[in-house]
């Protein structure tokens, strides 16, 4: 059974070169356990989806609650799924750029992207937004 897990968690002491290890290591270690999906750091939180098989994700989600450089993790959706939408990604780069700040804020309940105060609705409509219209790093 596939599930998609979108959680947010608050950065630490976090430097440009923390993101490009997070980056590379996810996207190492997604496709041995082919999880997909996509990462978002905005306004000092981290957005994530992911997406593979129901033990792959749990397994990946307490690697992930063991990071320093995440504070207070809380899961903001779960949900069976029967196909992915990051097919393509292991791990995609959602930029906090001036491109996207339409699409951060088309969501968001506040001036300011705050993911907590996020539906669950609101969150899965955003990342399916963000397959087609956000601008990637890689």
């Amino acid at each position: 059974m596939m599930i998609r897990l979108i959680y947010a968690s608050r950065a630490v002491n976090l430097g440009p070169a923390d993101v490009k290890d997070i980056l590379a290591s996810s996207r190492k270690n997604n496709q041995q356990l082919a999880v997909t999906g996509a990462l978002s750091l905005s306004n000092g939180i981290f957005l994530q989806c992911l997406e593979g098989e129901r033990s792959a994700v749990n397994a990946l989600y307490h690697h992930i609650l063991k990071d320093k450089r995440h504070n207070k993790p809380e899961v903001l959706a779960l949900e069976e799924i029967t196909q992915r939408q990051f097919t393509g990604w292991n791990m995609g780069l959602i930029a906090a750029t001036t491109e996207n700040t339409a699409l951060f804020l088309k969501f968001s309940p506040t001036a300011e992207f705050d993911p907590f105060l996020m539906s669950a609705p609101a969150l899965k409509e955003f990342f399916a937004e963000v397959i087609s219209n956000a601008r990637w790093l890689s």
